[in-house]
């Protein structure tokens, strides 16, 4: 780690080594650039995403560790399974991408303050439209009430960000995604940041000099995994 922050050119054609990461704050890699998708591709693809607030310069970070999982090996609790049984809500994939990242932008401006951007909005509708950037949904009669989002490359899903508007249904997102996810044979989960929500559904903690070696093993192609509009429901023998 270095002490210095790289500023990034508008144009940016590279980012600096993952090692360059300031130790305070921790992860912090470099100041500048865009969200162009190409430049959000080149990022994630190195294991580096944009957080920063409105009116704020874009903020790149790299953290250690990283909050990962195993896709089919999220937790699922008896009492989330019991839920799941009932059919309560229709869950779907890619059915309303701009919805959810409303979602997680307005439960988070409610409670702390958003780094969900206007410009962050309509630079991951970019990554969704270019095939990059998918989404999660639960429906209750028709009614959006919780959901995630996140970035596709190679083999690896990066998880921006959740919401719930009805108790347990950022989990019932989660364990979609992670079967999903599953079956089309997906090496890891990002999270990018510790949580107790996660933690408690099997995720754990991974070096970055590690999770650098999964990306280079798993994300080496910037190839769109295309639109996955699809509904998705619970298998009990999951």
């Amino acid at each position: 780690m270095r002490d210095t922050i790289t500023f990034l050119p508008e144009n940016v054609t590279e980012f600096p080594p993952l090692d360059y990461a300031l130790e305070k704050p921790e992860g912090l890699l470099a100041v500048g650039g865009n969200l162009q998708v190409n430049t959000l591709v080149m990022a994630y693809q190195r294991g580096i995403f944009p957080w920063f607030n409105d009116g704020d310069p874009i903020l790149w970070w790299s953290p250690s560790p990283r909050m990962v999982f195993t896709p089919g090996e999220l937790h699922i609790s008896r009492s989330l399974r019991k839920l799941l049984r009932k059919n309560i809500y229709q869950v779907t994939f890619d059915y309303d991408f701009p919805a959810v990242m409303h979602g997680c932008a307005a439960i988070r401006r409610d409670s702390e303050g958003t780094w969900i951007t206007t410009d962050m909005i309509n630079a991951y509708l970019a990554l969704h439209n270019a095939g990059y950037a998918h989404s999660v949904e639960i429906w209750q009669t028709g009614k959006l009430v919780g959901g995630l989002y996140g970035v596709a490359l190679g083999k690896i899903f990066y998880a921006e960000s959740m919401f719930s508007i009805e108790n347990n249904t950022s989990k019932i997102a989660m364990a979609a995604l992670s079967d999903q996810l599953s079956r089309w044979q997906f090496e890891l989960v990002d999270c990018q940041i510790h949580s107790a929500h996660l933690e408690s559904m099997g995720a754990w903690l991974m070096p970055r000099n590690q999770f650098s070696d999964y990306l280079k093993r798993y994300c080496s192609e910037m190839s769109s995994c295309a639109n996955w509009k699809q509904e998705w429901q619970w298998n009990d023998h999951q």
